[in-house]
């Protein structure tokens, strides 16, 4: 028998094997997994500022603004400060008013663009399906953030979310994804931590070796 007969017989009989329900003897329930996991704060307040913490410990830029049109005001200000010229987005509540206030030229995800095209402009424009306070991460599927390609290809990610988004840990927001999505999971479900980065070499930190290199979140509410 070959090697790959052989791991192909093993998986036939992993799968034969029945998998325990959640919170069986043995199996550490929800609870038990919460206890041994970062605190995340008892009230909101204290949670955005974790998110915040995390966030910036990872590189990451995290704005708070009162509203839409502060917002969109300081994505001007970026723009300027960064020298953008061109802008890649999808069209949502949020996104497509936030890209067009900045007055430059806006590309939409779905003109089905050729990627070399979207990753040549300056900046992609998301939303997400969520905040998670305890690692400082967000949570972006296909359907929220306009596809797989807007939030890796352009070499800035900025995302749009309102403070309501936000969740205290991971379980809250798997909890989310199968209340949201319960008829049917998108196609690509991320959790983005961070700009893209790698230690591979010499275990010197390199950021955007395999997306963005910059990430913006900011928060509305």
């Amino acid at each position: 028998m070959s090697t790959r007969e052989t791991v192909l017989a093993r998986i036939r009989e992993a799968l034969t094997i029945e998998a325990h329900p959640h919170g069986a003897v043995g199996l550490p329930t929800l609870a038990d997994q919460r206890r041994v996991m970062p605190p995340v704060g008892a009230s909101e307040e204290e949670r955005l500022a974790l998110f915040a913490k995390n966030a910036g410990d990872l590189r990451a830029t995290f704005v708070r603004v009162a509203n839409e049109a502060e917002a969109w005001q300081k994505l001007k200000e970026a723009a300027v400060t960064d020298k953008w010229e061109r802008v890649l987005t999808h069209k949502s509540k949020l996104t497509q008013p936030a890209a067009e206030s900045i007055g430059l030229p806006v590309a939409y995800i779905e003109q089905a663009l050729p990627k070399t095209e979207q990753a040549q402009c300056d900046v992609g424009i998301t939303e997400c399906d969520a905040l998670i306070a305890q690692t400082g991460t967000v949570l972006v599927t296909s359907r929220s953030a306009g596809g797989r390609a807007l939030s890796c290809l352009p070499p800035y990610h900025v995302v749009l979310a309102r403070r309501e988004q936000l969740v205290p840990d991971m379980p809250a927001a798997f909890a989310l994804l199968k209340t949201k999505y319960a008829g049917g999971f998108p196609s690509m479900i991320s959790f983005i931590t961070g700009p893209s980065r790698t230690g591979d070499i010499e275990r010197i930190l390199v950021l955007g070796a395999h997306g963005p290199k910059r990430l913006t979140i900011f928060c509305i509410g």
